[in-house]
């Protein structure tokens, strides 16, 4: 975080979607937790401490957004240490996570020729009421398996890979282009080797939010992450093209993503500023 005293803080911030949170207002308070914990176990960074900022009707409703952001902090042992309730305005979330690593993992360190590796957990099913968008495994899982999740790339693994994102809701396919966009490169996705749970169909698992999912990029050979309870699996590679393709078990290849999937790749940066 430039200008700490701790050189290695790191943070991530993140809002809910508004309708969201009007909607499913417990469900929104834990995944303000889960969205943050897994953009810091994107970069390696072990999560230390949570701020929320909560809008709502009257004080019930920030009660029940509370209660499960209070519940997901809990469930991670991550400690919420300050935040802001606003009461008679529309329901809204926002969470900040801080968390600490030395040596950052970047989204922006894959190159032509890696081997895309997906570290997913597979166990859960789909939020009611969010069938095909929002899967949810982690509001089941123990605090030992969630830690060992999260940490899978952190400041104590074993191994850390060249390049990382989380499964954001732009899905496997979506998030797989941010990667490769930050790195220069395109993507080949190899749909058969993707691990998936046996409740979610192919387009529905490669599009939605999967609860915790990490793409890593590494040379081959490399070893997969530990993660817990989370299957891992290579299933594709990074190229020298632009955008992402899919490889389907009989050989063809279709396009998924066109190019960039944000416009913030170093590509694109370069062309603006010239």
């Amino acid at each position: 975080m430039p200008g700490s005293d701790v050189p290695d803080v790191i943070a991530a911030c993140d809002a809910m979607l508004p309708a969201m949170v009007e909607r499913d207002p417990e469900w929104a308070g834990w995944c303000g937790v889960l969205v943050n914990v897994n953009d810091l176990a994107a970069v390696g960074a072990a999560p230390t401490a949570l701020l929320d900022a909560v809008g709502a009707r009257d004080a019930s409703f920030a009660h029940r957004v509370l209660t499960g952001l209070r519940a997901a902090a809990d469930a991670y042992g991550v400690p919420v240490i300050g935040g802001h309730t606003q009461l008679e305005v529309p329901a809204s979330l926002a969470v900040t996570a801080l968390g600490r690593t030395a040596t950052p993992v970047p989204a922006a360190g894959g190159r032509p020729g890696m081997a895309v590796r997906l570290t997913a957990d597979l166990g859960g099913t789909w939020r009611p009421g969010y069938t095909g968008r929002q899967w949810d495994s982690t509001s089941t899982r123990t605090r030992a398996e969630l830690r060992a999740m999260v940490g899978a790339i952190g400041p104590d693994a074993p191994h850390r890979p060249a390049a990382a994102k989380d499964v954001s809701m732009a899905g496997v396919v979506g998030t797989l282009g941010m990667l490769a966009e930050a790195s220069g490169t395109g993507a080949v996705l190899d749909v058969a080797a993707v691990p998936r749970p046996a409740g979610a169909g192919v387009a529905d698992w490669l599009t939605c939010f999967p609860g915790f999912a990490l793409l890593t990029a590494d040379e081959h050979g490399a070893p997969a992450p530990s993660a817990g309870p989370a299957t891992s699996a290579v299933c594709g590679e990074l190229t020298g093209a632009t955008g992402v393709a899919l490889r389907w078990p009989d050989g063809e290849v279709t396009e998924a993503v066109a190019g960039g999937v944000t416009g913030l790749g170093a590509g694109q940066l370069l062309e603006r500023n010239t």
